[in-house]
């Protein structure tokens, strides 16, 4: 059985960076302003950029910032590919939705090299490599989002019971979508208004610390869930016997159905049978009820329950 506070040790994970990614980027515009705003080497404009800065007396702060940022942010993505395959979080069972965590991951992985590379290579003393990696991090992170919210958007179509999955779908989804609208507008004024682009540098950095923590809101979800619980073979028994997917979210709050009498991920490993959850389905494709409401198995495609998900999902 898994403890109260045991997924804390993950969730801690991109809560960490993005205290660390925050915290670095009110360091370098303190300081900027505490200096009297100077005009860097650097710079063009007469807003400092946060290469700008991190290129000067505070790069050794920059730097260590970065690799824990881009670290964390790595790290948040394969746990949540562990958890899943472990089945603390619903189980991969289409290989689409697998192969679309894999690339987020991938993605992941290339925005974070960039990311340490180009505080390394300052823009100071390295311009145009500088920029390289600037570009390298942008398209990495924003590919891994792009990758990340496909993901949970075909788990919230194929398990709409779960409030959890709409809610973690949604709020990525809207951040993903601000974050690359105002990296398109930062690119077009990178070279055509020099101070517009650093103000949507700045604000395209903070917003980053958001997104960063919808990860630990997706972690969130492995609380007082057991192995094997979300696992492939019992989400797929659960669904040919007619049980809502709703009624295995033990633990997690918000996602409503008795769950009582839910057999646990060690009993019936080959399938369930009789009592309660029999299966049985209703003319308009719902099949049993939650919380006294009918519960269907449809999704957007229209399938029912006799239809055996190849789905994989996420709580």
């Amino acid at each position: 059985m898994p403890t109260p506070h045991q997924h804390w040790a993950h969730v801690w994970i991109p809560i960490f960076g993005a205290f660390i990614w925050f915290a670095t980027l009110w360091a370098l515009i303190i300081t900027w302003l505490a200096q009297g705003r100077p005009h860097y080497v650097s710079q063009d404009g007469s807003i400092a950029y946060i290469s700008d800065i991190g290129a000067d007396i505070l790069k050794p702060l920059f730097v260590v910032g970065c690799c824990i940022t881009a670290v964390s942010f790595f790290l948040a993505l394969v746990v949540e590919r562990w958890l899943r395959h472990s089945g603390r979080l619903i189980a991969e069972m289409r290989r689409r939705e697998r192969v679309l965590s894999i690339l987020a991951i991938v993605g992941s992985f290339i925005g974070g090299c960039g990311l340490i590379l180009l505080s390394i290579f300052d823009t100071k003393r390295h311009p145009s490599l500088h920029r390289v990696f600037l570009l390298v991090f942008i398209v990495g992170v924003g590919l891994s989002a792009i990758f990340s919210v496909l993901e949970y958007r075909w788990i919230s179509k194929d398990f709409v019971e779960l409030r959890k999955l709409r809610m973690a779908y949604m709020v990525k989804g809207l951040i993903a979508l601000i974050l690359i609208l105002l990296a398109i507008a930062f690119a077009i004024a990178l070279f055509q208004a020099t101070d517009v682009g650093a103000v949507l540098e700045w604000t395209i950095a903070f917003g980053y610390t958001f997104y960063l923590l919808t990860f630990a809101y997706d972690l969130r979800m492995a609380k007082g869930v057991s192995k094997g619980q979300f696992s492939r073979r019992r989400l797929l028994d659960m669904e040919k016997h007619g049980i809502p997917i709703s009624a295995a979210a033990v633990g997690h709050e918000g996602d409503h159905a008795n769950t009582s009498s839910v057999p646990s991920a060690n009993v019936y490993p080959n399938g369930y049978s009789g009592g309660q959850y029999a299966h049985s389905t209703t003319t308009n494709g719902t099949v049993g009820t939650a919380n006294g409401h009918p519960v269907s198995l449809q999704n957007g495609n229209g399938r029912g329950a006799n239809h055996t998900y190849n789905t994989r999902g996420y709580a």
